[in-house]
């Protein structure tokens, strides 16, 4: 009740209250926009992983549902009298680029908006290709492993804090249907 009766004096003393508390306000809300700003940039970075990770196991399928008779398999193809792996790793990193408008730049892939400014970076990029035996249980599938380390630009009024840093691990399989 203090802070209503200061509130209603006439001293003018309620306006200084009313200065902290709305710059109280704009702080919290700016914190909580920039937590916003970092999580709509991590999911958007792994929804495109993802569909990279997804469009490298579709660039294998013609190999993974080739006429192997004994079951599904893994990506192989007919070598003489047997089988050969046959694996497509396809440009996980150049899918990457093409879907999130980032540059290579010594090994990471760093977007960028208006000049120079960096709005995320994407690096340490390592693909895993598992590929399952031949005659292998349906429960087996042809599976790529991606893992990369997101890092973005902490914000909070003009002053750039140190980076967020996550590690995103993502995994895309393909089970033949029948």
């Amino acid at each position: 009740m203090k802070i209503v009766n200061k509130l209603k004096e006439k001293k003018g003393e309620g306006l200084v209250y009313t200065v902290i508390f709305i710059l109280i306000f704009i702080m919290i809300f700016c914190l909580i926009s920039e937590f916003i700003r970092l999580f709509i940039i991590s999911q958007g970075v792994r929804d495109a992983i993802q569909n990279a990770v997804i469009t490298t196991i579709n660039d294998n399928y013609d190999d993974v549902y080739h006429s192997a008779r004994e079951g599904y398999t893994g990506g192989y193809m007919p070598s003489g009298e047997d089988f050969a792996e046959s694996i497509d790793f396809s440009n996980v990193g150049g899918y990457i680029d093409e879907l999130l408008g980032t540059v290579e730049e010594g090994g990471s892939h760093i977007k960028y908006v208006g000049k120079g400014v960096k709005e995320f970076g994407i690096s340490n990029l390592q693909v895993n290709i598992k590929n399952i035996p031949i005659q292998s249980s349906n429960e087996e599938r042809f599976e790529a492993d991606v893992k990369v380390m997101l890092e973005v630009p902490v914000k909070f009024g003009d002053e750039i804090l140190p980076e967020m840093k996550i590690n995103l691990k993502l995994k895309a399989g393909y089970i033949a249907k029948f």
